[in-house]
C-alpha cells in the first residue's frame, strides 16, 4: 500500500519462473474506474499473452509504464486508489504510538494477482523520538527496515541532497557497469525520472564513439573511479534505416528461439519420411462435414491426422516419453496430451490437447477449433502451452511439401504434414491422379530407436490410406 487509500498492483509471474513481461495495451487510463476482477492490461511474457485482472476497485491513480515497456516481475505497473476519487492523496496523520512504544504493523497478504499474494513484514515500527532527544541505537531487528527506509528515502528525493542516488532498477545499473557508465550521467526518461535501458545505451554511444558524455546537472557524490570504456562488441552498430529494419527478439520469439537451440543441440534427431495416397481421408473429410455430429464443428484433414496419430500412439505407446537426463530413466507418458503448432503475429507457439486420447472425434474437432481460434486471437495461456508429449505441424499449408521438424522440448517425436495435393499414383495397376502428402517424423533417438519410429509413421500412414483402420485398430 502506499500513501492514503491508494493502493499498487505489481507485474505478477503469469507464467512459471518467468522474471519479466511487457506491457502490450492498456485497457484503462488514469481517472478510470475499476472493479474487482476487471482486465486493466495485456502483457506478454516468454510464453503467451496474457490479460491481466486488479484485485480490487477504486479508480486509476497512474499507470506506472507505457505501452511497449518490458517490466520486472514484481514491480508495480499501476495505482488505484480505492478510496475515493483521483487526484493528489493527502498523506495520512502519523498515528500516536500506543503504551508500550511500539505499533504493531498490519500484517497479512498483498494482493499481486487474484487469489494470489505475497506475505508482509512482521516487523514493528520505532516509536518517535520527542525533538531533542538524544539519539539512540536501533535494536538490531529495526536496523534492516531503518536502513531499508533511508534509501528509499533517498530515491524517492527526500534524503540529504549530497546523498541521492539516480533512480534506475538493478537489471540497468547493471548494464550501466557492464557498459562502464555513470548513471549520474544519464539522462532520464522514465516515469518519474527512471533511467531506462534504452538510456543507459544512449550515452554509451557518445562513450563508444570516443565523444565527450553530455554532464547532467546532478547532485555531487563521491568521487569515483573513472568509467571503463565499452568492450568494442558492445558498441552499438549504425546501419541504413532504409536498406534495413531490426526487429527486437523478445517475449514468445526469443523463448521460442532458445527452446529450439537447445532442443537442438540436447536430443539426438532422426526423421523418417514417407509418401501416403489420401484420396480415401480426402473423402472421409468430406462425408464428415455433412455429418450432424460434426455440426458447427471445424472438420479438415488435420482432424483425422491428429486420430490416426493418437490411434499409432496407443498402438505403440512408447513413443510417448520424455527423458529424464537428472535421474538417466526414459519417462513414458500414460496420457497424450496432443501439441499443435501454430504460427502467429508473435511467433511460433506450441499449444496442447490435455487427455486427447481420450476424446471422441466430434470433442477432438472441438478441442482443435478452439485451440487454433485461441492462439490467432493471441490468448493463449501458458498452462496450455505445457505439458505437451507429442506434436503435429501442418507445414502443408504453406504450401510446403515436408520439412525436418525440431523437437519440442520435453517430448520425443514431433510429426510434419506436407501439402496435400494432386499426383499422378499407381493405383489399382494404374496411373490416376490421386489426392498425395508427405509426412515426416522426427524422434529423439536417445529413447527412440529406428524400429519404434519407423512403426509409428508407417502406422499413420496405413491409417489415413485406409481411414476405417481407425475404428479396426482404435
Amino acid at each position: 500500500m502506499t500513501e492514503g487509500s491508494v493502493r499498487e498492483f505489481k507485474m505478477p509471474d503469469v507464467g512459471e519462473g518467468l522474471t519479466e513481461a511487457e506491457i502490450l495495451k492498456w485497457y484503462v487510463q488514469p481517472g478510470d474506474t475499476v472493479t474487482d476482477g476487471q482486465v486493466v492490461c495485456e502483457v506478454e511474457t516468454a510464453k503467451a499473452a496474457v490479460e491481466l485482472p486488479i484485485p480490487y476497485d477504486g479508480v486509476v491513480r497512474e499507470l506506472r509504464f507505457p505501452e511497449g515497456t518490458t517490466v520486472d516481475v514484481g514491480t508495480a505497473i499501476i495505482t488505484v486508489d480505492v478510496g475515493g476519487p483521483a487526484g493528489p492523496a493527502a498523506p495520512e496523520p502519523a498515528p500516536a504510538a500506543p503504551e508500550g512504544g511500539e505499533e504493531p504493523a498490519p500484517q497479512g497478504r498483498q494482493p499481486v494477482l487474484v487469489g494470489y499474494g505475497v506475505a508482509t513484514s512482521s516487523t514493528r515500527r520505532r516509536p518517535r523520538k520527542a525533538a531533542g532527544a538524544p539519539a539512540q541505537e536501533a535494536p538490531a531487528d529495526q536496523a534492516v527496515p531503518a536502513a531499508a527506509a533511508a534509501v528509499q528515502a533517498e530515491l524517492n528525493g527526500h534524503g540529504p541532497a549530497d546523498r541521492r542516488r539516480p533512480l534506475a532498477k538493478p537489471p540497468v545499473r547493471k548494464l550501466a557497469k557492464d557498459l562502464g557508465v555513470d548513471l549520474a550521467t544519464v539522462t532520464p526518461t522514465g516515469p518519474d525520472g527512471v533511467i531506462t535501458r534504452e538510456d543507459v545505451h544512449a550515452a554509451a554511444a557518445p562513450q563508444a564513439a570516443g565523444q565527450a558524455v553530455p554532464q547532467q546537472v546532478a547532485a555531487v557524490e563521491p568521487a569515483a573511479p573513472a568509467p571503463v570504456a565499452a568492450p568494442a562488441a558492445l558498441a552499438p552498430v549504425t546501419y541504413d534505416t532504409a536498406r534495413e529494419t531490426r526487429i527486437p527478439v523478445k517475449g514468445v520469439r526469443k523463448a521460442t528461439a532458445a527452446a529450439m537451440v537447445g532442443s537442438a543441440f540436447t536430443a539426438p534427431h532422426v526423421t523418417e519420411f514417407v509418401t501416403v495416397d489420401v484420396t480415401r481421408t480426402m473423402k472421409l473429410v468430406e462425408e464428415l462435414k455433412q455429418d450432424k455430429e460434426f455440426a458447427g464443428l471445424r472438420v479438415n484433414p488435420l482432424l483425422l491426422i491428429a486420430k490416426a496419430l493418437l490411434v499409432a500412439v496407443k498402438r505403440h505407446p512408447d513413443i510417448n516419453a520424455s527423458w529424464d537426463e537428472a535421474a538417466q530413466e526414459i519417462v513414458v507418458k500414460h496420457y497424450v496430451n496432443l501439441g499443435i503448432a501454430a504460427a502467429t503475429p508473435r511467433g511460433l507457439i506450441v499449444p496442447n490437447i490435455k487427455d486427447a486420447h481420450a476424446k471422441t472425434l466430434p470433442q477432438l474437432a472441438q478441442a482443435l477449433g478452439e485451440l487454433v481460434t485461441t492462439a490467432r486471437e493471441g490468448k493463449t495461456s501458458p498452462a496450455a502451452m505445457q505439458g505437451g508429449t507429442v506434436t503435429i505441424t501442418n507445414v502443408g499449408v504453406f504450401g510446403v511439401d515436408t520439412g525436418t521438424p525440431i523437437l519440442n522440448p520435453g517430448e520425443s517425436a514431433i510429426l510434419a504434414v506436407g501439402a496435400i495435393k494432386p499426383q499422378p499414383w499407381v493405383h489399382k495397376g494404374k496411373v490416376k491422379p490421386r489426392q498425395v502428402t508427405t509426412l515426416a517424423l522426427s524422434f529423439d533417438h536417445r529413447l527412440v530407436d529406428g524400429e519404434l519410429g519407423s512403426k509409428v509413421l508407417a502406422d499413420v500412414a496405413a491409417i489415413l490410406e485406409q481411414p476405417k483402420r481407425l475404428i479396426t485398430w482404435a
